[in-house]
């Protein structure tokens, strides 16, 4: 287990009232704007906005569904509030956590100084999937492995906001920040001149911005060229593909768009093949070279790994970062960060077993009724027991693939996660919520979107927030000074 103690268990810390029923200094000015509205608008515009949601297809789909339809994910009218002194410590940790993220990648595909020195050990590298050997002793353009990232994180306290995973490979969720800020700005305008929130909708722009900010060495004497690669209409995020494409003014791409031509990836236009500068890919590391990683990959482009070693393009993010994402890696985290940046975190992890460990895979069995289970390499809330919530048929099953497989699985307390109210039919009730903070990284420094995406769970009690498994999302404010 990592060395931070398990939060006391109690009631949810509520993030819009205080226990005496008082409305906390964040909300005071949504909720005497809230309480001068009709009874019925904001049901209203919460079917006006799901009409709109649909309209502009912004759906999703669920592997493994049996209808395989496009699903919305749930939106409420609510918002959650951030205070502006929140964010600076807020974004002081996460900046310290990414900066952290990018050294040890940095180390881990050359000199391993942080296995070298006994503070992680080497069999979690090994035979690991995520760990790329194509990518030992390279060195990306401009130092830079992780282009965006997602830090999730969780509240239990008036200031006790705790890492809960990092998204380094292909984070996801940022076109719903955008849009629920959009709807919430259309649907009420006079909110938005009574409360004083900092602006999210310039994020295209400056993503676009960080990320021509790191071309390859073949890049020179023109305007950087970036495209957005995409897996196909079939893939559960291809709305955010396609609207970040369209929003930063860059192309959409397949993988039969491409091909290398001069030592470069190009792209099919409408005025011949154009080379391609920086790729954005939106394809996981197995499928992006056939004749690298799956040789029967139709979604990649054969090659491309030669052409990115050789400095003929940049890949964003970089291929091997998807073991930053590895859930023992992260219960490392507190030790990563001060081996790279000298300091303790200011963003403290979950607790975490690591149930490789003969000890803790003892304790984790006996108390499983009361702790939460992840696959090391799960994702979406997929392959994970949350105990409390759980039955004992359940329970047992579970304990068998735990036993069999240990060094497959993290397990974490359940914690009382910060609630936010969502508009319920007898009117605002709490529901546990997270935050996805994005980050953008280039050699010119990190930038850090104020606010993210809130997840929440719609059903009453459950701390799944995942849109896969039930959960919606809400616009997120971080107040301006």
């Amino acid at each position: 287990m990592t060395n931070a103690s398990p939060p006391s268990p109690g009631i949810s810390y509520d993030e819009m009232f205080a226990a005496d029923g008082s409305v906390r200094p964040a909300y005071r000015g949504y909720e005497e704007w809230y309480a001068d509205q009709p009874a019925d608008l904001l049901r209203r515009k919460g079917t006006e906005a799901e009409a709109f949601f649909r309209r502009t297809g912004i759906t999703f789909n669920v592997y493994g569904s049996e209808d395989a339809e496009e699903r919305l994910i749930p939106f409420d009218m609510v918002p959650r509030i951030i205070t502006a002194h929140q964010w600076r410590r807020l974004s002081r940790g996460i900046e310290q956590r990414v900066r952290a993220l990018n050294a040890f990648l940095h180390d881990l595909y050359h000199r391993q100084e942080i296995v070298r020195s006994g503070r992680l050990p080497a069999r979690l590298l090994e035979k690991n999937p995520a760990f790329l050997p194509q990518m030992v002793g390279f060195t990306p353009p401009g130092g830079v492995y992780t282009h965006i990232v997602g830090i999730d994180l969780v509240r239990t306290g008036e200031d006790d906001f705790m890492v809960l995973e990092d998204n380094a490979r292909t984070p996801s969720g940022v076109s719903y920040m955008l849009e629920n800020r959009e709807t919430m700005m259309a649907m009420f305008p006079e909110l938005f001149t009574r409360v004083r929130v900092r602006e999210v909708s310039d994020y295209p722009r400056r993503l676009a911005r960080s990320l021509a900010a790191c071309l390859p060495p073949a890049a020179k004497g023109h305007q950087p060229v970036v495209a957005v690669l995409t897996p196909g209409i079939y893939n559960s995020a291809y709305f955010e593909h396609a609207f970040l494409a369209d929003q930063m003014g860059a192309e959409l791409v397949e993988g039969s768009d491409l091909r290398i031509e001069n030592g470069r990836i190009a792209m099919r236009t409408t005025q011949g093949y154009t080379p391609i500068d920086v790729l954005y890919r939106r394809v996981d590391d197995d499928y992006l070279d056939p004749l690298t990683f799956k040789p029967e990959s139709k979604l990649g482009v054969s090659g491309i790994m030669d052409v990115y070693r050789a400095g003929g393009i940049t890949i964003a993010n970089a291929p091997g970062t998807g073991i930053a994402d590895d859930k023992a890696i992260y219960s490392f985290m507190p030790e990563i960060v001060e081996f790279y940046t000298g300091e303790k975190p200011i963003l403290p992890n979950v607790p975490t077993w690591r149930c490789s460990e003969p000890d803790a895979l003892k304790y984790v069995l006996e108390h499983l009724s009361e702790l939460v289970v992840k696959e090391v390499h799960g994702s979406g809330g997929y392959g994970m027991l949350i105990g409390p919530t759980s039955s004992k048929k359940e329970i047992a099953a579970f304990a068998a693939k735990l036993a069999a497989r240990p060094h497959n699985y993290i397990a974490q307390p359940t914690l009382s996660l910060s609630t936010v109210p969502i508009l319920g039919r007898s009117g605002l009730t709490p529901r546990h919520v997270d935050l996805r903070p994005f980050v953008l990284v280039s050699p010119g420094g990190i930038d850090i979107t104020p606010g993210g995406l809130t997840r929440v769970a719609l059903k009453k009690g459950s701390l799944v927030v995942n849109s896969s498994q039930g959960g919606g999302t809400k616009d997120s404010w971080v107040l301006d000074d």
